[in-house]
């Protein structure tokens, strides 16, 4: 699976790749960031989410996050975001506060 997402603020262009536990957000093919995930009970936990420091600042965390919230939402998933960054873009995205679980 990868998906074409929105550029980065810099321009460049961005796609996220789900790999074995993982969203993975590239920067014109390059790897840079990653959200970790795993399923349990039509649940899907994330514990850790990060990007390359020489690449904060750019909004890929918010473009990684969205897309794999998206993917998550169209599965029929719920979303358990252990993970702050996600938890902080669900609290600015209350589309998906009917399908999550805080604990």
């Amino acid at each position: 699976m990868t998906s074409e997402t929105p550029p980065d603020r810099t321009g460049a262009p961005t796609a996220v790749t789900r790999q074995s536990g993982r969203f993975v957000i590239e920067v014109q093919g390059r790897p840079v960031g990653l959200a970790d995930y795993h399923d349990h009970d039509g649940r899907r936990v994330f514990p850790h989410t990060e990007v390359l420091p020489q690449f904060q600042g750019r909004g890929l965390a918010t473009i990684l996050v969205a897309e794999a919230l998206r993917v998550t939402q169209a599965e029929g998933l719920r979303i358990v975001p252990t993970c702050w960054m996600v938890a902080e873009y669900i609290d600015r995205h209350p589309e998906y506060a009917d399908i999550t679980d805080r604990s």
